[in-house]
């Protein structure tokens, strides 16, 4: 299936009071292009789920977010990206901030070969969010309950963050980014590499991070999508195709592609 000439987002690709607005973003990695002028509303304190097939673009664009792919040295940029009405990729802004206003929890848990404590507390020390062992004690504990796993390292903080199993390494991660005060989560396949208990867990948290912060997830499962997200967008090589309500996304969606994805035909 090829890239559709001219091609439109179906559905409601904008929405009321987005957090951060995408316009026309392109993404070149040397000579191929890899995201086609997708323009796309993130609305504060909603999840939006981006699926599509391997390679169709979802985690590019994810990483566009908080300029994740700046690391890569061949990848250019092009369109705009508003956090809050202030374009992203302006020569001014600061990435050490930015990343730390749109964190990132990646696909395989990357916990710091340090304490568990060290591991939440690491963030608040290198921004200065913390005036005191209190203040970052405080901090810690708080980011550990927020992700769940507060009663489960409550008495071993100062063990290794990797002695954890995956899912509370993938929490741990969570803490970590929600340490720093975020203002949105970015979730590239959080759950890929997790058992069915450490997933319903994530999921549950995913529902009530959602209270305070923006949320945005990559998934292959099509079942996550449909239980943590409000919107879906779906993406085909590189094309945001459609974007609409969870529900209508799997219930009636507006492309033939977005179809023939759900409904197992291709993907």
């Amino acid at each position: 299936m090829s890239i559709i000439e001219n091609h439109k987002t179906n559905g409601a690709a904008f929405c009321e009071n987005p957090k951060l607005k995408a316009r026309d973003v392109g993404v070149f990695y040397g000579e191929k292009q890899a995201i086609f002028d997708v323009s796309l509303d993130i609305g504060a304190n909603e999840v939006i789920a981006l699926i599509g097939p391997s390679g169709c673009g979802k985690s590019t664009f994810l990483r566009c977010l908080n300029r994740m792919n700046d690391t890569i040295d061949i990848c250019q940029i092009r369109g705009e990206i508003l956090l809050d009405g202030e374009n992203i990729y302006d020569p001014k802004v600061d990435v050490v901030p930015l990343r730390a206003r749109v964190g990132m929890v990646f696909q395989k848990p990357n916990p710091f070969p340090k304490s568990i404590y060290d591991n939440v507390a690491y963030g608040p020390r290198i921004h200065g969010l913390a005036h005191s062992r209190v203040d970052l004690d405080e901090i810690v504990e708080k980011s550990l309950q927020r992700a769940g796993l507060w009663n489960e390292v409550k008495d071993r903080l100062h063990s290794p963050g990797t002695g954890l199993s995956g899912g509370q390494q993938q929490r741990l991660c969570i803490a970590r980014t929600i340490a720093v005060d975020p203002e949105v989560i970015l979730m590239d396949e959080p759950c890929s590499a997790l058992d069915p208990i450490a997933t319903a867990k994530i999921e549950e948290l995913i529902d009530e991070l959602r209270e305070n912060y923006t949320i945005a997830i990559v998934t292959h499962s099509m079942q996550q999508a449909a239980r943590v997200s409000q919107r879906t967008a779906y993406f085909h090589l590189g094309q945001l195709i459609e974007v609409n309500p969870t529900d209508q996304v799997f219930t009636t969606p507006q492309h033939t592609l977005t179809e023939a994805y759900i409904t197992g035909r291709f993907g």
